[in-house]
């Protein structure tokens, strides 16, 4: 007699038994315990069963940052099922590419949500079944599970910022990984999470941090909008133990008016990431919540790469704020020249890494599967070094470096970044680079000022050319009143350059009119 396969989703229910009447997920009005979790994941299986979803089944799915996102990942999974999940904040052309790459056995979505769009998919799906949560697809009890399944597999957008979303494929070794993480934060004996959660199920981050925290056995409070006065008292009433921010998020957080009397004691891990965070805000944030920032470098194709827990102004290491620290769990991370080979430390190069959380491949894309995944080492694109003590500083995307013909040298927009919002008079700044007729390329600042200041551009550049030189001083710098954001509220610099080239004409436009630039 052979021994019942198991999904990780079999050593998750088992845990979720041990955990009991524990408090587990909190949103949209609901709170549930790790027994009703439990009780909830097999009776949505059950009911997806009896719906007629197979095992290994293709499931597209279109959910917000709801209380069902994980109940639902589980039970799919418990199915041995591919989970293919939209993001509905996503341009519509994306996301009827998403629909036609991921051919979808069974559709479903939210019946609360404004589903003009469940319905539009829907009708665009002929043949393809409909299954709507909290109508059709409710939790049934006592239904037989099959004995039998296949492993389970994911699919999720990319947050972005390089472009169209890519379809990162994740296989159950990640679970597994997540799994083992887990049990590695539990056997250090860290106090138990309350962590408050904006990453939907539809991006990594968001699985790993939804699946995390719940293997860990804390509690998982989902919030479907960002409001930085809605996330202050929530971490105030709720006594939240962890979080996690983009930088612009947290600037927002530093600047509103109801931070001062907030309670942020009990906070354990407040974790910042997705993109740099300006030394001179992250100083700020520190002497605001004391030592439990913690900076996470990562993307979709490798969810968890470096991290810098309880980060302090240590003096003897200034340098550090612009680290995002060293390699996490099992990452091992290589910095290499554009032919592969390795660089030693303090020489930048593109970030190379092997993790068990590495994805298997974008879907429906297997050139750029071939360019990215390399014997097993994921190329992320991005530009930077290890110093001597393995921690990890990151200066561009390499799609971002400025390249400028003047001196045959790269510039990077991140070092310039940090200089301009060291400025008490800047909140915020974003480089990129622009064209330029002598140059090649020149950086060029969009900066918001902090409110009342009255900075100029003129003294923003004479700033950069002390602290750096002439051959990073930005041509041009333009004053905003808010930086765009992408879905991933990160920095849009996609559209930065869009705005720069619709208002600045180029060389060719100039010529022909006989004018200047």
């Amino acid at each position: 007699m052979t021994d019942r396969p198991t999904t990780y989703v079999h050593d998750a229910l088992e845990l979720f038994a041990g955990f009991g009447d524990r408090e587990a997920l909190v949103g949209d009005g609901r709170r549930l315990s790790y027994t009703e979790v439990a009780a909830e994941v097999r009776g949505l299986a059950g009911a997806l069963s009896a719906h007629g979803v197979r095992p290994g089944a293709a499931v597209l799915v279109m959910l917000g940052n709801a209380v069902e996102g994980p109940l639902l990942q589980l039970a799919l999974h418990l199915l041995g099922c591919r989970t293919m999940w939209i993001a509905p904040v996503t341009s519509r052309r994306e996301i009827d590419e998403f629909v036609r790459l991921a051919r979808p056995d069974v559709f479903v979505h939210h019946a609360h949500a404004a589903d003009d769009l469940g319905a539009q998919i829907a009708a665009a799906l002929p043949g393809v079944p409909v299954l709507r949560l909290g109508a059709e697809l409710t939790p049934t009890a006592g239904t037989t599970l099959p004995d039998a399944v296949p492993t389970p597999e994911s699919f999720l957008q990319t947050s972005g910022t390089t472009g169209t979303p890519k379809l990162v494929h994740h296989k159950e070794s990640f679970y597994r990984q997540v799994l083992a993480l887990a049990a590695d934060f539990r056997a250090a004996g860290f106090p138990l999470l309350r962590h408050l959660s904006h990453s939907p199920m539809w991006l990594a981050s968001g699985q790993i941090t939804t699946l995390f925290n719940l293997f860990t056995g804390g509690v998982l409070f989902l919030r479907q909008q960002w409001d930085p006065e809605a996330f202050i008292r929530t971490v105030d009433v709720e006594r939240l133990t962890s979080t996690f921010v983009t930088p612009p998020m947290l600037y927002e957080v530093l600047d509103h008016p109801a931070l001062p009397g907030a309670d942020f004691s009990a906070m354990f891990m407040f974790n910042v990431g997705a993109g740099p965070a300006a030394p001179a805000r992250l100083r700020q944030a520190i002497a605001r919540f004391g030592p439990c920032l913690r900076i996470v470098y990562g993307l979709s194709e490798a969810v968890v790469i470096c991290a810098l827990p309880g980060l302090t102004d240590d003096p003897e290491h200034p340098q550090r704020l612009r680290s995002c620290g060293r390699p996490y769990g099992d990452v091992t991370v290589q910095i290499r020249d554009a032919e592969g080979r390795v660089l030693p430390a303090g020489v930048d190069g593109e970030v190379w890494v092997r993790t068990n959380l590495s994805f298997h491949g974008y879907h429906g894309q297997p050139e750029l599967t071939a360019e990215t995944l390399v014997d097993g080492w994921v190329r992320t694109r991005d530009i930077g070094h290890l110093d001597a003590d393995g921690y990890l500083y990151l200066v561009d995307r390499l799609q971002d470096r400025i390249l400028t013909r003047q001196r045959s040298w790269p510039i990077y927009s991140r070092p310039i970044e940090d200089v301009l919002a060291a400025h008490p008079g800047v909140r915020a700044a974003a480089v990129i680079g622009v064209p330029d007729p002598v140059a090649g390329e020149l950086p060029y600042a969009y900066v918001v000022r902090t409110p009342g200041a009255s900075v100029t551009g003129d003294e923003l550049i004479a700033l950069v050319t002390a602290e750096l030189s002439d051959t990073w001083a930005p041509g041009g710098v333009e004053f905003v009143d808010a930086l765009p954001l992408n879905r991933s509220a990160k920095v849009d610099k996609r559209a930065l350059r869009a705005r720069y080239a619709a208002t600045h004409p180029s060389t060719e436009e100039v010529a022909a009119t006989g004018g200047t630039p």
